[in-house]
């Protein structure tokens, strides 16, 4: 069973979530939270596997209670995914470099929602490559983050080649599958090279990955190299 935790200062978004997935097979509600200071304690006493977070709540938001519970996390960290009323909310952007493992638009529909739960519960990302890709050059491009990165490519000096070569195409939006084909390796061996390259760089997501493949500008928004 996925052991949920669902976060949202709404009563009624918080409850027709619950509802949904105590009624979805393999899934199970670990637990509710009205704010962030009360989902990071229920993190903490519960450890869900997945975490269902509202981004904007009064007192802790959701983007500084994804990092408090990830930085707090005894043994595994729970998988969080963000919750949005904008694809291109412009706190999206922070939550990932918080640590959230990716993010869903409210007006999903129950499918996709139970589909990006178990994707996010099973290490991936629970968006699609491409919209990972959309979302991270329009960040990219935003005024305040078109000054020289702090400490370029050096940051990437303790991955090996190959981790560079799968950070590089998964940051252009290829899927674990599509990047192996180009490398002429497993699927396995690829989702190795991406865990060890995350571990190096002391990052907890794939979304996390390709943000900072942006910043120190191994991948360049809208290149293709």
């Amino acid at each position: 069973m996925i052991q949920v935790l669902v976060v949202d200062d709404q009563f009624l978004v918080r409850s027709g979530l619950a509802a949904l997935l105590r009624a979805a097979p393999g899934m199970e509600v670990a637990g509710e939270a009205a704010d962030g200071a009360e989902a990071v304690a229920l993190a903490a006493r519960i450890r869900p596997d997945v975490i269902l977070m509202d981004i904007r709540m009064p007192g802790t938001t959701g983007i500084e209670a994804t990092r408090r519970i990830l930085a707090e996390a005894q043994g595994p960290a729970p998988r969080i995914l963000i919750l949005t009323t904008f694809d291109l909310d412009e706190y999206v952007y922070d939550a990932l470099r918080a640590g959230a493992s990716g993010f869903l638009l409210k007006d999903a529909g129950p499918e996709r929602l139970l589909a990006a739960v178990t994707a996010v519960h099973g290490g991936d990302s629970l968006f699609a490559p491409g919209v990972t890709r959309r979302l991270v050059e329009a960040f990219t491009q935003r005024p305040d983050t078109l000054a020289e990165p702090a400490g370029p490519l050096s940051r990437l000096g303790a991955l090996t080649s190959r981790e560079v070569e799968v950070l590089r195409l998964v940051a252009r939006g290829l899927t674990n599958a599509e990047a192996a084909d180009r490398l002429f390796i497993s699927e396995a061996t690829v989702k190795t090279h991406l865990n060890r390259t995350m571990t190096k760089l002391g990052l907890a997501s794939r979304a996390q990955a390709v943000v900072l493949a942006y910043e120190t500008g191994l991948v360049r928004p809208g290149s293709e190299t």
